[in-house]
C-alpha cells in the first residue's frame, strides 16, 4: 500500500512540477498579456489555434464550405488518385438555383465514338523543336517549396502517365531529373540554375540545362496568382546545401526573387529575350507565364509580337486563386486577375490579333475536376496545369502549414523526419492515376456534349446563374470578340481603351478618365 502511494507521488510530481514551472514562466514573462494574466491557462489558446484547421475541417465544416478547397473537392481528388468510387449518390449538393451552379450543355446525340486520348503540339512557325503535351500537367512548384520526395513522386508520376512536371522557379534539382518524367524548365526573376555571382542571366548555365533531352520547354515567369507583381526571399536559414546547388547561390544566405526581371523592362525587349532562350535550348518552345493584371501590358505584349516578327510558343494564364506558394494576404486576397476573366482576356487578345493558331494557351488556377477542365476549353485553353489537386493526389490534407516547414504530409517541408513518410513509388502511382482519371472525366463530358475534341467546347456550352430566376450562356456574359478584330476594329470592343494605350516599346501606365462633376 506505502509503495503504490509512493508511486502515485512520484508521477504526480513529475507531471505537476513541470506544470508549476511553466506557470511561474508564464506570471513573470512580459511579452504576452493572457499568459501573464492566466498562467498556464491561457496557453489552451494557443493549442485550439494550431488544431482550429485540422477540428474545421473534420469537425465544423459542411462538405462544400471549405476553402480554398472544400471536402468534396479534395475527396474527388483522392478517389481518382487511390483508385477508389468517384461517383457521387442521390443528386447534387449544389443549389442548382444560386450563383454557385454553372453547367455545360450535353447534346441529345452524344459522341461515343470521340476518341480516348488527346495532345496538344506547343511550338510556333520558329520553333524547331514542339512538344506535344498532354491536356492536365503538373503546375510549377520549386523544390525547396516542395520536398524531395513530393518532387521525385511528382516526376515519377508524369514519367508514367506521359504527362509534364513544371519545374517552378527554385531551379531544376537532381530529384527533378530523377525519374526521367518531362520537364519544363521555369525562370524567374531569380535566374536559379542560370545566373552569374551577381544573380543577372548567364546564357551559358541556361543553355547547358536546357539542351538536356529531359527538358521540353522554357517558361518565363512573369508573375504568378499567389502573389502577382511581388518578388520574395527565402530565408538563408532555410538555403541548406542541396537547395544552394540547384539554385546556384551561397549556401546559408538570403536568397532575393526581384519582383521585376533585369533582362528586360519593355514587351519587345522581353520577346527578344524568348528568342534568345529559344536559340540556346536549341529551339525548344518558350512561352511566359503571369497572373493577369493591366489588360493593355498584355496587348503591349501582342503589339511587340506583330512589330517584330517574333512569336511566343505558349502563354500560361495563372489565376489570381493562388497556388502552392506563401503570400502576403493583402496580395491573396486583393491582388490579380481571376483565372476566368485572364483567360478570356489572353484568349482575346491573341484572336483579336490573329495569333491564335500559333501561340497556344494554358490554363492554371484550381483545376482539379474534368468539369473545370471542359470550362477552361471553352474560354479559350488549350491545355490545363494542375498544382494543388496534385498535392492531394500526393496525400496533402489542407493543413495551411505549407510555409511554416511543419507540413504533416512531408510534402511542403524540408524536415527528413516529415518526408520519411511519402514513400515516393506509391505516391507516384496515385499521381499518375489521378491524371488518367481525370482525364478520362474531360472525354466523357466531351462525349456528353456530343463533340469530337475538347477544343470544340464553345462559350455558348456554358451557363451560369445570375440569379436565382435567371441564367445565361458564358458569350452572352463576357465578351469573346473576333479573328482580327483588335486589328481592324478595335473601337468596338471592350478593350478600346487599352488597345490604344498599349505600346511595343513601352510596358507603360493607361491613364483612367476622371468624371468630375
Amino acid at each position: 500500500m506505502l509503495f503504490t502511494a509512493v508511486s502515485w507521488l512520484r508521477w504526480g510530481l513529475a507531471l505537476s512540477v513541470p506544470l508549476l514551472i511553466t506557470a511561474i514562466w508564464d506570471f513573470f514573462q512580459r511579452k504576452h498579456t493572457l499568459r501573464r494574466n492566466y498562467p498556464l491557462v491561457a496557453r489552451i489558446r494557443w493549442i485550439m489555434e494550431d488544431l482550429r484547421p485540422f477540428a474545421r475541417a473534420y469537425v465544423v465544416e459542411g462538405d462544400l464550405e471549405g476553402r480554398p478547397f472544400n471536402h468534396d473537392e479534395r475527396s474527388l481528388v483522392y478517389a481518382r488518385a487511390k483508385g477508389q468510387l468517384d461517383s457521387h449518390p442521390f443528386g447534387t449538393e449544389l443549389d442548382v438555383y444560386s450563383d454557385e451552379y454553372e453547367w455545360l450543355a450535353h447534346s441529345i446525340v452524344p459522341n461515343e465514338q470521340a476518341p480516348h486520348e488527346w495532345r496538344v503540339d506547343v511550338g510556333s512557325s520558329q520553333c524547331s523543336q514542339p512538344y506535344s503535351a498532354s491536356l492536365l500537367n503538373i503546375s510549377a512548384m520549386s523544390f525547396g517549396s516542395l520536398s524531395a520526395n513530393a518532387i521525385m513522386a511528382l516526376n515519377k508520376g508524369a514519367a508514367a502517365g506521359r504527362f509534364y512536371h513544371d519545374t517552378g522557379e527554385g531551379g531544376l534539382s537532381r530529384y527533378h531529373r530523377s525519374h526521367g518524367g518531362d520537364l519544363v524548365w521555369e525562370i524567374g526573376s531569380g535566374y536559379f540554375g542560370c545566373r552569374d555571382s551577381n544573380g543577372s542571366f548567364d546564357a551559358g548555365k541556361f543553355a547547358e540545362t536546357a539542351r538536356e533531352a529531359q527538358v521540353k520547354m522554357i517558361e518565363v515567369k512573369l508573375s504568378q496568382g499567389a502573389k502577382p507583381g511581388h518578388g520574395g526571399v527565402l530565408p538563408g536559414a532555410k538555403v541548406t546545401k542541396e537547395i544552394a546547388e540547384t539554385r546556384g547561390v551561397p549556401q546559408g544566405r538570403d536568397v532575393i526573387s526581384p519582383a521585376a526581371h533585369s533582362t528586360f523592362s519593355t514587351p519587345i525587349e522581353l520577346l527578344e529575350w524568348a528568342a534568345e532562350l529559344r536559340e540556346l535550348s536549341g529551339g525548344k518552345p518558350v512561352g511566359i507565364k503571369l497572373c493577369v493584371g493591366k489588360p493593355h501590358e498584355v496587348f503591349a505584349i501582342c503589339k511587340a509580337m506583330l512589330e517584330t516578327g517574333i512569336r511566343l510558343d505558349y502563354i500560361v494564364v495563372d489565376g489570381a486563386e493562388g497556388g502552392t506558394g506563401a503570400a502576403p494576404v493583402e496580395f491573396s486576397n486583393r491582388v490579380g486577375m481571376p483565372l476566368r476573366e485572364g483567360l478570356i482576356l489572353v484568349r482575346n487578345a491573341l484572336v483579336g490579333t490573329g495569333l491564335k493558331d500559333e501561340i497556344k494557351i494554358a490554363a492554371a488556377g484550381k483545376v482539379h475536376s474534368g468539369a473545370g477542365l471542359a470550362m477552361n476549353f471553352g474560354l479559350g485553353a488549350d491545355w490545363c496545369n494542375a498544382g494543388r489537386a496534385f498535392m492531394f493526389a500526393l496525400g496533402c490534407v489542407q493543413s495551411m502549414q505549407c510555409h511554416t516547414d511543419r507540413c504533416p504530409t512531408g510534402i511542403a517541408t524540408q524536415d527528413v523526419t516529415r518526408q520519411r513518410g511519402l514513400v515516393v513509388p506509391t505516391k507516384a502511382e496515385r499521381v499518375a492515376r489521378f491524371q488518367r482519371h481525370t482525364l478520362h472525366a474531360l472525354r466523357e463530358m466531351v462525349v456528353a456534349m456530343g463533340l469530337e475534341n475538347p477544343w470544340q467546347i464553345e462559350p455558348c456550352h456554358i451557363s451560369e446563374r445570375l440569379n436565382s430566376a435567371r441564367s445565361d450562356t458564358i458569350d452572352n456574359i463576357y465578351g469573346f470578340i473576333e479573328g482580327e478584330q483588335l486589328l481592324s476594329d478595335p473601337k468596338t470592343t471592350q478593350y478600346a481603351r487599352d488597345w490604344a494605350a498599349a505600346q511595343a516599346h513601352s510596358f507603360g501606365d493607361v491613364t483612367c478618365p476622371q468624371n468630375r462633376d
